[in-house]
């Protein structure tokens, strides 16, 4: 329901000029490891005619416990053109070889190593190592809970891709979306 909620809302938008919208949803373990998993994303986007390169998948480092699934999943996935993203990244208790066998686009680095940045040193630590390592890997690094200009800046000198968090937006519903697109037109034409 949420997939395909969110893929119905991504093609309005599209529909409404925001076409260079990436829409992401979180998927559990059970909905990861379903029967079907792959056939009902590739039915959804079919059905709502979202592009698959615009839907990106978020899923946890417990997600992928089940490695050799998840390769095959995963892999089924990036050759549709849906993107993959490991949400959370540093909570759990993973092993970074995951990275190095998975295919996955983007990281997305948890709040609790962002709330305290720029003074906390084992949180800078801790941030700019991961940084190093999606760079390494040719993956993109999305820092989460970002609330501070402070914030901002250290990620931005760092060279961290994207962010989002409070400072940004607080979250959205699809109406109020409809509503900053409106807003947005309106104030682009005066």
């Amino acid at each position: 329901w949420v997939l395909r909620t969110a893929c119905n809302h991504g093609a309005h938008w599209i529909g409404r000029g925001f076409a260079d919208i990436r829409m992401a949803v979180n998927v559990s373990v059970r909905q990861m490891n379903a029967e079907g998993f792959y056939e009902l994303v590739e039915g959804v986007l079919a059905e709502t005619g979202f592009p698959a390169a615009q839907l990106e998948l978020e899923i946890t480092e417990s997600t992928l416990q089940r490695v050799e699934h998840s390769r095959e999943l995963l892999g089924r996935l990036k050759r549709l053109g849906v993107g993959v993203s490991i949400d959370d990244f540093g909570t759990g208790f993973s092993s970074l070889s995951l990275l190095k066998h998975l295919p996955i686009d983007r990281i997305k680095i948890d709040r609790s190593f962002i709330k305290d940045l720029p003074d906390d040193l084992n949180d800078v630590g801790i941030t700019e190592s991961i940084l190093a390592l999606a760079n390494s890997l040719g993956m993109e690094l999305i820092a989460e809970g970002v609330e501070t200009v402070a914030q901002r800046q250290f990620l931005v000198e760092r060279g961290c891709q994207e962010a989002q968090g409070f400072l940004f937006s607080r979250p959205l519903d699809a109406g109020d979306v409809d509503a900053l697109i409106d807003a947005t037109r309106r104030s682009c034409s005066d």
